[in-house]
């Protein structure tokens, strides 16, 4: 792989602050050769990254009736495709699991590549609060956890290390709260799949109406899903409380049963828990979430790759689930991939920790801190999972989300993909007012009734 200097800061001059906020001086850095999250601000030498000038504007483009955004490249075309029989000539750009994609899948998959576009750009107040814990956020002994972190932002936008990197996709802004409709599906090997409809709600304590700094100081995030579809399933309601230190208090989860009306704890929902029908587990969702503890998190570098980006023809209100869902991986054709800058982590199992993956590889896009790549290997070291995150950005709110999420399983030929919400009308509502009352257990047995 062609990596890239770490630019500006050496990482082996910070490497004795390791747990350490940055300087003043350091930080300084932010919206200069920096962008004010922490991503390279000038484009790569030959300009097919282009330097970052902000952002979309917030009236890129129209929204219909149904919230649908309108596409501001939608009259673009690739400038190449990589198939199985040219990807040799463009390996130093692509992943292993891409590559292993490409093998698995050699007649199908393939990979559109349009020019790059650095669409992301941060609302004000999730920017100031990133610039404050430049100088003021740290890992908390061990790692697991953060210490004087200001929520809403990436707690560290100079990263020095992996586990650092992993905690600013962990948390990174994804709107103040978030209301969404969206479809999973777990396809089998012939592409036949039964819709999931769920609607799932995240909040951020800073976008809560009832906001208290002390008693929420220790939330990362609030997450409530409920079932809408297949019948069987309808009325079961998932809730989550992500932990900021998750030493002092690790996160917690709470389930509600509608055949039998009652609600559990569910310390289930972590780590290697299956889910989507065994295809992927619980911390592959958003491409990595929960505690890190159990891997030790190396930063590689920083790499040029073609990452899926700026995917609005992806969630065209045109297309139904069928137009996507395909057998062995969803239709390349209406996917977009760009040449942009990502952030390579390894993470390895530590001695002594059970999780089903010895490894996991992680590609964190710069200019959002949202995973675009991983990989995961077996007990065996054998890569056995690829997983994409197929990016948009909601420019009226600047927000980054997934136009789609896709976990691919090599040994079965079967894949999950998740945020689809092509059918759904308004599938996507940021800064829904909420409030502490509505991610409580209590409420999930109202919510649930069915």
């Amino acid at each position: 792989m062609n990596h890239l200097h770490l630019f500006t800061l050496s990482l082996c001059l910070l490497a004795s602050q390791v747990h350490a906020a940055v300087s003043a001086d350091q930080a300084a850095h932010l919206g200069t050769d920096l962008t004010p999250v922490g991503a390279q601000k000038a484009g790569n030498a030959d300009g097919s990254i282009p330097a970052f000038t902000g952002g979309l504007p917030t009236n890129a483009g129209a929204i219909d009736a149904d919230g649908f955004l309108a596409d501001p490249f939608a009259n673009e075309k690739p400038l190449f495709v990589i198939t199985q029989a040219n990807a040799a000539q463009y390996k130093d750009k692509l992943t292993p699991g891409q590559l292993a994609l490409f093998a698995r899948y050699p007649d199908t998959y393939r990979i559109p590549v349009y020019p790059s576009h650095r669409s992301v750009g941060l609302p004000d107040k999730s920017l100031a609060a990133t610039r404050q814990n430049a100088t003021d956020t740290q890992l908390v002994a061990g790692g697991n956890g953060l210490e004087h972190y200001h929520p809403g932002a990436v707690p560290f936008p100079i990263p020095k290390d992996g586990l650092e990197v992993i905690w600013n996709l962990i948390g990174r802004y994804r709107g103040d709260t978030l209301k969404r409709i969206v479809m999973q599906a777990s396809p089998q090997a012939n592409g036949d799949f039964t819709p999931t409809v769920l609607k799932q709600e995240l909040a951020f304590p800073t976008g809560l109406s009832d906001y208290d700094p002390q008693e929420q100081a220790n939330i990362l995030s609030f997450y409530r899903e409920e079932f809408l579809a297949p019948a069987r399933m309808v009325g079961g309601v998932l809730l989550v409380h992500e932990t900021v230190d998750q030493v002092k208090e690790p996160r917690e989860a709470w389930m509600y049963n509608a055949g039998q009306r009652r609600v559990r704890r569910a310390p289930q929902v972590a780590y290697d828990s299956p889910a989507a029908e065994g295809l992927r587990t619980y911390d592959d969702f958003d491409l990595f979430n929960g505690a890190p503890d159990r891997f030790d998190w190396t930063l590689v570098g920083k790499q040029e790759l073609y990452i899926p980006y700026n995917s609005y023809r992806l969630e065209s209100p045109k297309l139904k689930y069928t137009d996507i869902v395909k057998p062995g991986h969803i239709n390349q054709d209406l996917t977009r991939y760009e040449l942009h800058r990502v952030w390579h982590l390894t993470a390895t199992l530590k001695p002594g920790e059970r999780h089903i993956y010895s490894r996991r590889d992680v590609y964190i896009d710069e200019d959002s801190w949202q995973g675009a790549e991983t990989e995961a290997y077996d007990g065996h070291g054998a890569l056995w999972r690829v997983s994409e995150g197929h990016a948009t950005f909601f420019y009226n709110v600047k927000a980054p989300a997934f136009a789609a999420e896709v976990h691919y399983d090599l040994l079965s030929g079967r894949y999950a993909v998740n945020s689809l919400h092509n059918e759904e009308k308004n599938g996507y509502t940021f800064n829904v007012p909420m409030s502490r009352k509505d991610f409580t257990p209590s409420a999930l047995r109202v919510t649930g009734i069915r």
